[in-house]
């Protein structure tokens, strides 16, 4: 129970430090700490990230910046997706699964160190502008275009909720940055909703489906990492943000290091 407890510290203060990406720790290091299957770690993990995003979500409709029907829409669209991707899961070898885990991980690492560049640089992303804002409600203009592309994020965000068993933080901050004209704290306020949603979702369908989840372990790793999600928020305010980006860029590239020798070990 000692060790449930300091990895979900160290997640959730990942989760502070980072706005949402640490939940694609969540698993890997269950895996490690805890020498569960990817399928026995993903329900545990959906419950943590799902728990920490809402706080985080709470804050955000506090001040006003969530776009609570966009988000409303993705996990309309992703909720019904994350049993294909639970089914999925069931039906991989064990070495695809943590091996495509951890080309994931490359991805978003790398994703990390180049925006680490840019924040260092003070450049911005090329950006495909199709989901426009009203600049006097900030509010989205709802387009056919608009709408599909909403739509589409949540659906590949259920997915990988399902496949995974993570937030998909990593995939709704840099779409929406890419595709539209929210602001950056509306943006990763509107992510941390659309987690909470779709990872409860996902979290539903588990249990439907016959998931065990074990209740002392997982509700311990819920508290520590609620408890380290506070704990990391209070550093990142002494730490620049291409430092934080950095540094979770080089963690997420050991851990998925770690993913790749287990696949290999399970081949």
């Amino acid at each position: 129970m000692i060790l449930v407890i300091v990895l979900g510290i160290f997640i959730g203060a990942i989760m502070g430090l980072t706005g949402a990406g640490g939940g694609i720790l969540a698993v890997p290091v269950l895996v490690a700490g805890m020498h569960w299957t990817m399928q026995q770690a993903a329900p545990v993990a959906l419950i943590a990230v799902a728990a920490g995003a809402a706080v985080g979500a709470i804050d955000g409709f506090k001040h006003g910046v969530v776009r609570y029907k966009a988000a409303i829409l993705m996990a309309v669209c992703g909720v019904p997706v994350t049993r294909i991707g639970q089914q999925w899961a069931h039906v991989m070898p064990q070495f695809i699964l943590m091996g495509g885990f951890a080309l994931l991980m490359l991805a978003v690492s790398w994703r990390f160190y180049k925006q680490s560049q840019q924040t260092l640089l003070n450049s911005e992303e090329d950006a495909l502008r199709l989901a426009f804002i009203n600049s006097d409600t900030g509010k989205f203009i709802w387009t056919p275009i608009a709408t599909l592309i909403l739509a589409g994020i949540g659906m590949l965000t259920g997915l990988m909720t399902g496949l995974l068993g993570v937030g998909g933080g990593f995939l709704i901050v840099p779409l929406m940055r890419r595709f539209t004209h929210l602001a950056v704290p509306s943006i990763v306020a509107t992510s941390l909703f659309v987690i909470t949603l779709v990872g409860s979702g996902g979290v539903a369908n588990a249990l439907l489906a016959g998931a065990k989840v074990p209740i002392i372990e997982t509700s311990g790793f819920v508290g520590a990492m609620i408890s380290g999600m506070l704990i990391g928020r209070r550093f990142s305010r002494q730490l620049q943000p291409w430092q934080v980006q950095r540094g979770f860029a080089v963690l997420l590239f050991c851990v998925s290091g770690y993913m790749l020798f287990k696949a290999y070990l399970n081949y």
